[in-house]
């Protein structure tokens, strides 16, 4: 899937990342990159809200999540996160930048086996909003994807 696709269901679908003014920059084969405008996404302290900056995180987990999916060619899957974890570790002054890195191939290879199964298998995948190359925000989330 090309990252006009990805941009067009996330909007579709979820129609906050279209508010918050998420842009899908890049996939390749090891991560997967987003950011999201301060001025919208903002505070009253005029740093980065920590609620967008959740939001970003998240759904950038969930759109590799959704990318794996596709590649094991199920059509029909329910793709949800069941926990998560987020340390905020300095505040974002600038546009929200997230880097979110795909899983290992071993871990991918384990989804998969653990889907084909039964159906339903777990994955945790780590994201993190970057600023001045160093990391504010690291988030770390369990998605399940379900075969339907």
């Amino acid at each position: 899937m090309n990252i006009n696709k990805l941009q067009q269901k996330l909007h579709k679908e979820i129609p906050l990342t279209k508010l918050m003014g998420i842009d899908i920059l890049d996939i390749n084969n090891n991560e997967l990159i987003s950011k999201a405008p301060l001025d919208i996404n903002i505070n009253d302290k005029g740093t980065a809200f920590g609620g967008s900056l959740s939001t970003l995180t998240t759904i950038s987990a969930w759109s590799i999540a959704f990318l794996i999916s596709k590649k094991f060619n199920i059509k029909n899957s329910n793709i949800v996160i069941i926990n998560s974890n987020i340390n905020f570790l300095r505040p974002v002054t600038k546009e929200l930048y997230c880097k979110t890195i795909f899983p290992s191939k071993k871990e991918i290879e384990t989804l998969e086996e653990k889907i084909n199964e039964k159906n339903s298998g777990s994955i945790i995948i780590n994201s993190n909003i970057i600023e001045n190359g160093e990391i504010c925000v690291e988030f770390t989330g369990r998605y399940v994807i379900k075969k339907l």
